[in-house]
């Protein structure tokens, strides 16, 4: 199973998209051998201005693509994760981080329990707190 961020999912459906081929390409590879998937929190910031949020999940089953629920299990992994970014964004001077954790955190937690590769077009902040995520970039 490959885990799609927001990203990818919105550049293979951008004609404006610089990333357009490689993110059609990503799913399409994914599709063909273990599948691609996509968690809720990637579904949420997915039906974000949309017009039906809910044709949204539809579509992309239609797709071919799983949604998939966030397990239990990977929200230490993603606490852990977060306490060390508000730690490091205080050290550097960057302020306080919002107390709840950020998307990302939850999709790299997500990505790093179940031993899927994470294809996202934003790799750093994965790359820096989830090490062991096997990452798909362009």
């Amino acid at each position: 199973m490959i885990l799609l961020d927001s990203n990818v999912v919105i550049d293979a459906r951008d004609e404006q998209s610089p990333f357009r081929r490689w993110a059609e390409d990503v799913i399409a590879e994914a599709l063909s051998a273990g599948g691609a998937g996509l968690n809720a929190i990637v579904l949420a910031e997915l039906c974000v201005g949309q017009e039906d949020p809910a044709a949204v999940e539809v579509n992309l089953r239609a797709e071919g693509l799983h949604v998939i629920d966030v397990p239990a299990a990977a929200s230490p992994i993603c606490g852990r994760a977060y306490t060390l970014y508000r730690r490091a964004r205080k050290a550097s001077g960057g302020g306080d981080a919002p107390a709840t954790p950020l998307p990302d955190f939850f999709i790299g937690a997500h990505a790093e329990l179940m031993g899927w590769k994470l294809a996202t077009r934003d790799p750093d902040r994965i790359r820096t707190y989830f090490p062991s995520v096997n990452l798909l970039e362009p």
